[in-house]
């Protein structure tokens, strides 16, 4: 007979803290240290009143997260052109048996929801993440907060809305995104300007996130003929020893461009009634470092 140490319990819930702290910061570095805190207070905390260890790490990941996005948000960091999250690996269709609960997961840690939430307060935001991402009852949620039920109630309504106002309607087809992914590739690849204009809704969208770092629109780029442009103009320049991964990154497929086997650049499409809406290029060399070991 073997007994769980405090060690494994924690290491048994890892991916749903990080999954929480991420979806709270959207950096991949600051989740990850939130997560190392919260086990440095689970291995020195007295847990012999811990009947819950996932709700009791979750409520310390959660406030840890508050704090740290506090700390961003007081900071008042200027970055310079359109700011993305760090594109972060997903799994869920091998982690997640069930196909809606997959789909509620991968929409809740896509780049389009995580750039809305970065609008919200910290407070509005864990409680979304909290309800909408890991099904918590409000009740469960007031007490991880400190708060009231009817005070969460409410943050919850307004961050709901605030989403529904900002955030453009996508499907989340997996097959048919993951085969206009592999068309868009193709043609981009080829500088086949045509091809891409056959994929690219009339409005379509480019948001280029390089944080001054590398070369990338400093402005969101609107309508297909500049998208398309854009692309085909800089199809492959600049890279060197250029290779090419498709990968599932924020609950969806991506494209991976490698130089000299370095990470360079991420591509990830939102799609609606079968054509590209929103190309999300990040290139800022901080947020893709740790894709090269993916």
């Amino acid at each position: 007979m073997t007994t769980e140490t405090g060690t494994d319990v924690f290491e048994e819930h890892r991916p749903v803290l990080m999954g929480v702290a991420y979806r709270m910061l959207g950096r991949v570095a600051d989740a990850e240290d939130v997560v190392q805190e919260a086990w440095l207070r689970w291995a020195g905390a007295d847990r012999s009143d811990v009947r819950e260890p996932r709700g009791y790490l979750v409520r310390v990941t959660t406030r840890l997260a508050i704090d740290r996005l506090r700390q961003i948000k007081a900071r008042g960091e200027a970055y310079v052109g359109p700011w993305l999250p760090e594109p972060f690996v997903t799994d869920f269709a091998d982690s997640v048996p069930d196909a809606s609960e997959q789909a509620v997961l991968a929409d809740s840690v896509s780049l389009a929801v995580l750039v809305v939430l970065e609008s919200l307060s910290p407070l509005e935001r864990a409680v979304f993440v909290l309800r909408e991402a890991f099904g918590y009852p409000y009740a469960d949620i007031a007490a991880m907060l400190d708060r009231g039920e009817p005070a969460v109630r409410q943050l919850g309504a307004r961050a709901r809305r605030h989403l529904d106002e900002g955030r453009p309607r996508y499907e989340v087809d997996p097959v048919q995104r993951r085969d206009l992914t592999e068309r868009f590739l193709a043609a981009a690849v080829d500088g086949d300007l045509e091809g891409l204009m056959a994929l690219l809704a009339p409005d379509a969208r480019l948001v280029g996130d390089s944080g001054g770092r590398a070369k990338a629109p400093l402005r969101v780029l609107q309508t297909a003929d500049k998208v398309g442009r854009f692309l085909t103009g800089v199809a492959g320049r600049g890279v060197e020893d250029p290779s090419i991964r498709l990968v599932e990154l924020n609950g969806g497929p991506a494209v991976l461009l490698l130089s000299g086997g370095r990470p360079d650049t991420v591509f990830q499409l939102d799609v609606a009634e079968g054509r590209v809406q929103t190309i999300y290029v990040i290139r800022n060399p901080d947020k893709l470092a740790w894709l090269a070991g993916i």
